[in-house]
């Protein structure tokens, strides 16, 4: 049996997926500190050193945890269980999942982010994607991070989307990832991607995916101003609110991408 074309979601996760960022939950009230000074804390971090951004706030993670909390993979594992998704998202997966392969199609879902790996893999949604790409800690036989493994910003995001589109999912293939492939050869072709993002830190990676002839999609929650930029600036193709219940907005439009999809591969 010839296996099914593939239709990859690809998900940032903070305000896309969830209301806060993923920290805020559990983890920064664990430092007794305020989101806003946990985040101006990282802020002042990476002036001072001249550090990537994302770099600065893990780095923080760990040393204002001293003396505070315990940092381990499975306390971050744990903070996940606190983190918060919007409606219909714990449904939302099976549901596309089931419409596209009533149309002959294989959904697959990718998380790229760039919040904790280890959080994500605590939430209840985890084990609904296939690869989750974010940034992440080298752990000690104990279990204690010691260094960065990952730090994934908002234009490295788009390497993977890159590797989605290759078939190379594994962070440290490299050289295959980088040669040549014939379009034919790629496992995911860009007009069978759907990307779903939030905010400015997903413009790579939505004009990466818009350009190459696939989908993006802006959530907004409350305040759509920073969505409706990224519609105006030709970033998205649509905006919908980060409703993901059955018969939502976001539900109808994946579901038209897919009708789309399945018309072309019939013509």
């Amino acid at each position: 049996m010839k296996d099914m074309p593939i239709v990859a979601l690809m998900y940032d996760f903070d305000r896309t997926l969830s209301p806060r960022d993923m920290e805020e939950y559990a983890f920064i009230p664990g430092l007794g500190m305020s989101a806003a000074e946990f985040w101006s804390r990282c802020n002042e971090t990476a002036i001072r050193y001249e550090m990537d951004g994302i770099l600065a706030y893990m780095l923080m993670m760990l040393q204002l945890s001293e003396g505070k909390q315990l940092v381990t993979r499975g306390t971050l594992n744990a903070v996940g269980k606190h983190v918060e998704l919007f409606p219909g998202v714990d449904s939302w997966f099976s549901r596309v999942n089931a419409y596209a392969k009533a149309k002959g199609l294989q959904a697959e879902h990718y998380s790229i982010s760039s919040g904790i790996k280890e959080i994500i893999e605590g939430t209840s949604i985890a084990d609904q994607f296939k690869k989750i790409y974010a940034a992440s800690f080298c752990y000690n036989d104990n279990g204690v991070p010691f260094w960065p493994a990952t730090a994934v910003n908002y234009t490295s995001k788009t390497q993977f989307i890159y590797r989605i589109n290759k078939g190379v999912l594994d962070i440290n293939e490299d050289k295959l990832l980088n040669e040549h492939m014939a379009e034919e050869d790629k496992r995911v072709p860009f007009s069978h991607m759907i990307y779903i993002g939030d905010g400015i830190t997903d413009v790579p990676c939505m004009k990466l995916t818009k350009e190459n002839g696939g989908h993006s999609i802006g959530i907004y929650h409350k305040d759509a101003e920073v969505a409706k930029r990224l519609l105006q600036y030709d970033r998205v193709d649509c905006i919908v609110p980060a409703d993901y219940r059955e018969g939502s907005e976001i539900e109808r439009t994946v579901f038209q991408l897919i009708d789309e999809m399945a018309k072309k591969i019939e013509e």
